[in-house]
């Protein structure tokens, strides 16, 4: 998670907060930049492939459960553009930031 910081920083944003937990959910790392506020799921597997694959629907439910909490205790971001990214990490790759990784399943 340190490393997926580092490199959302070096990228123009800023962490708002690491490691939210919450009954029912954690959230890695939030991070802002500009009017964007991103929820965001770090995943560090042997390749980018299996770290895609390790962002399951389960894993998107209890991070928009914990990204509701993290909002009612932070009201002011409501009017900010929220958004679900992912950061894949593997030994001997760069990072890859996916934005928009998945949409709020809570909301269907």
């Amino acid at each position: 998670e340190r490393l997926a910081a580092l490199y959302l920083i070096a990228k123009g944003y800023r962490i708002v907060a690491r490691r939210f937990k919450c009954p029912g959910g954690e959230i890695d790392l939030v991070a802002r930049r500009g009017r964007a506020l991103a929820f965001v799921e770090v995943k560090y597997r042997a390749d980018l492939a299996q770290a895609a694959l390790a962002v399951t629907p389960a894993g998107q439910r209890r991070i928009a459960a914990a990204a509701r909490h993290w909002l009612a205790r932070h009201p002011g971001a409501t009017g900010l553009d929220l958004r679900f990214d992912a950061i894949l990490l593997s030994p001997r790759a760069w990072p890859r930031h996916i934005v928009s990784a998945f949409d709020d399943p809570l909301t269907y």
